[in-house]
């Protein structure tokens, strides 16, 4: 079974809930586009969770971890046009890809 994690900052508590959900769709397009599953993923459903880790430095090693695994793997920074200086790091979209390989990297964070 495919699926496809979102990895979202806890520590941004000035993010409205729109501007989440915006930070949180870049991930997921972003990381599904370069996906070698998304076909596959499209067809099952699009099966995806969004999971929260506390801090910046937290994202960075989930992000690393999911890109040293050959996982189809985006970072996004937002532009800062709104709510969040330029550049901010908000969250990481992992896969589309196999269920087991992503929660070797996500199974303990908890849902956001």
């Amino acid at each position: 079974m495919l699926k496809q994690v979102i990895v979202v900052r806890n520590d941004l508590k000035k993010l409205s809930r729109g501007k989440l959900a915006a930070q949180v769709a870049h991930a997921a397009i972003s990381s599904a586009e370069i996906s070698k599953f998304k076909k596959q993923w499209i067809m099952e459903g699009q099966k995806k969770v969004v999971v929260k880790c506390e801090c910046v430095n937290d994202l960075l090693e989930i992000y690393q971890k999911s890109k040293n695994s050959s996982m189809a793997t985006s970072l996004i920074q937002d532009a800062g046009l709104t709510e969040i200086p330029p550049g901010t790091i908000t969250c990481v979209g992992i896969g589309p890809d196999e269920e087991e390989k992503i929660d070797k990297i996500t199974k303990n964070l908890k849902l956001l």
